[in-house]
């Protein structure tokens, strides 16, 4: 489970919870009080304080999420951002300060992951499965270019250039201290952020230079309502897939008043065309996710992230642990089914 959308939560409360709804891990989020960055770098004990609320729950972590921080380090900040960043960061809110700010809290994540996966390295080689997965910090970048998604005024392919420049030149940096830490960086494709599609993934990847460190947290709910093939994205970024959520979400529906864009609604309007949903109960097709998956050979964890703004959200947890644990079948590691029929084999 990530824990983000239970960050009211403290993490010792939160534990033992989704263990008696099935789960085997969390991705825990970096804000509420369930992984602080800076506490971990610097406070004597922290980390061994995390790893022992895990053991005593039996539960792995494999991941930590650095959305919010993510978001203001290419965005055009505003009094939102005030909201959602840690007091360190926002700072006096000037709009660049905030920006640099944000990429060194994002470098820190990485180190604080690094920190934190070999603090716990023996107990999550006990686990199943054994702890073999990349060390990956999730997150949002923003974008710089957003505001420019309908393209009027006429906006030509050079403006939207800039944005991803900008990018690049701020996330360059941070991959490269990820690098030497030995830990990935997954973005949640979404609208806002400086990729939200496959084509625009791909140009964040060539903003990069194509750096080894900068790959994806793969949530297909992003992309379904707006027409994206999610499984192609699977296929087309097979060696970019860090980390996966599993999330869903339905489209199609409400009363024709309110479009892909949301109408500045809110979650949950019953005239809105698309909305979030426990897994398994939208339109996404999971089984063609799953399938995809065990092709590109992902052994990565599959981490619900759950929004229903309908359903008791302990019900909605435990529905959809049942429900991606049905469906995530083993692999086949031997010959194919009908080698049998081979005459070598009579």
């Amino acid at each position: 489970m990530f824990t983000g959308q239970w960050a009211d939560l403290p993490l010792a409360e939160l534990l033992p919870q989704l263990k008696a709804v099935g789960y085997d891990g969390v991705e825990l989020a970096c804000w509420g009080d369930h992984f602080d960055v800076q506490a971990a770098l610097n406070e004597e004990g922290y980390i061994e304080g995390r790893w022992e609320l895990l053991k005593q729950n039996e539960m792995s972590c494999y991941s930590i999420s650095s959305h919010l921080v993510g978001q203001a380090i290419c965005d055009n900040i505003d009094e939102r951002h005030k909201g959602i960043l840690p007091p360190h960061v926002w700072g006096d809110g000037d709009p660049e300060g905030v920006r640099q700010r944000a990429a060194q809290e994002m470098i820190d994540a990485g180190k604080a992951l690094r920190k934190f996966v070999d603090a716990g390295k023996d107990y999550m080689a006990g686990q199943r499965p054994a702890c073999n997965h990349k060390a990956v910090v999730n997150g949002f970048t923003g974008s710089s270019i957003w505001h420019a998604l309908y393209a009027f005024p006429p906006t030509s392919q050079e403006y939207l250039q800039k944005g991803f420049d900008d990018f690049g030149t701020r996330f360059k940096p941070i991959m490269d201290a990820f690098a030497q830490e030995d830990v990935y960086f997954g973005l949640e494709c979404h609208p806002t952020e400086i990729a939200f599609d496959i084509v625009s993934a791909q140009r964040a990847i060539e903003a990069l230079n194509g750096h080894e460190r900068f790959g994806f947290n793969y949530d297909p709910s992003h992309f379904g309502y707006q027409g994206v093939d999610y499984v192609k994205f699977i296929r087309t970024f097979a060696d970019r897939i860090n980390h996966v959520h599993m999330k869903d979400a339905w489209w199609g529906h409400g009363d024709g008043t309110v479009g892909v864009f949301g109408g500045h609604t809110e979650f949950c309007d019953a005239r809105r065309s698309w909305d979030f949903r426990s897994v398994g109960r939208g339109d996404i097709d999971f089984e063609e996710i799953i399938v995809a998956l065990n092709d590109i050979g992902y052994s990565g964890p599959l981490s619900v992230e759950w929004e229903d703004g309908r359903m008791e959200r302990f019900f909605g947890a435990a529905e959809s642990c049942d429900y991606v644990k049905g469906l995530d079948f083993p692999t086949n590691e031997s010959a194919m089914f009908d080698a049998a029929f081979d005459s070598e084999n009579r």
